[in-house]
Parts: C-alpha cells; sequence; structure tokens
C-alpha cells in the first residue's frame, strides 16, 4: 500500500517513491499515455508474469492440489497485479514531476485517487 506521509508518498515498507521518466502525458487510460520504454516494458512483465501465475492457479486447482498451495500462488498473483498497478501510478507520478519540476495540487489529487484505488 502506498500512504501519504507528510508531503512524501511513500510505501507499505516504508521506501520512498523515486522520481525519474513515466508515463507523462496522460489524457484518456493508460493506452493513450506515452509512457518510458522502460517503464512500459516493466508493467508488462509485470502483468505477463501475473499471467503466468493465474495459469499455475488453474492448474493446481485441476489437479485438486493442497488449499493452502493454490491459497498461496492466488496471493502471488494478486501481489503481481497489485505491483504493476503501482508501478503504473508512479511512473505517471515520476512524468508529472518531469513535465515541469512541480506538482500541482490538483495533479496531486489525480495521483492519490489512482493510489486509493488500488487498495
Amino acid at each position: 500500500m502506498i500512504v501519504r506521509k507528510g508531503n512524501q508518498w511513500v510505501s507499505r515498507n516504508g521506501g520512498r517513491l523515486g522520481v525519474g521518466p513515466g508515463f507523462a502525458g496522460q489524457t484518456k487510460g493508460y493506452g493513450a499515455m506515452s509512457p518510458a520504454a522502460s517503464d512500459r516494458t516493466a508493467v508488462l512483465n509485470r502483468i505477463k508474469r501475473a499471467q503466468g501465475q493465474l495459469a499455475g492457479v488453474l492448474r493446481m486447482m485441476e489437479e485438486e492440489r493442497e488449499l493452502s498451495s493454490v491459497l498461496n500462488q492466488l496471493k502471488a498473483v494478486t501481489s503481481a497485479l497489485d505491483r504493476a498497478g503501482f508501478a503504473m501510478v508512479a511512473a505517471e507520478w515520476r512524468g508529472s514531476v518531469d513535465a515541469g519540476g512541480a506538482v500541482t495540487e490538483e495533479q496531486l489529487e489525480h495521483l492519490e485517487k489512482l493510489f486509493l484505488s488500488l487498495g
């Protein structure tokens, strides 16, 4: 979970979110952004990894594997998707900072809503 402490955003484990190139220029939805290639590739890889993990969950259920094993794998899928969502929002935030050096209150409110929608 990402939370706001004072005027900074911090991750669930207490790490500060960094600044750098990101998903700047959002107009409508993720597909309309102009993401930095590395950020986009990282998010796509996370989602593909989650897709593979989900296929593993289905396979485990079909094989009638132990419930605790299936649930552990399902938690991994959920975590991978959460991290992909957080990475998308963090990249958008970095892009907003890079675009002008200062983030407006409106941009912060928008990004805060995006973060909160993931949790």
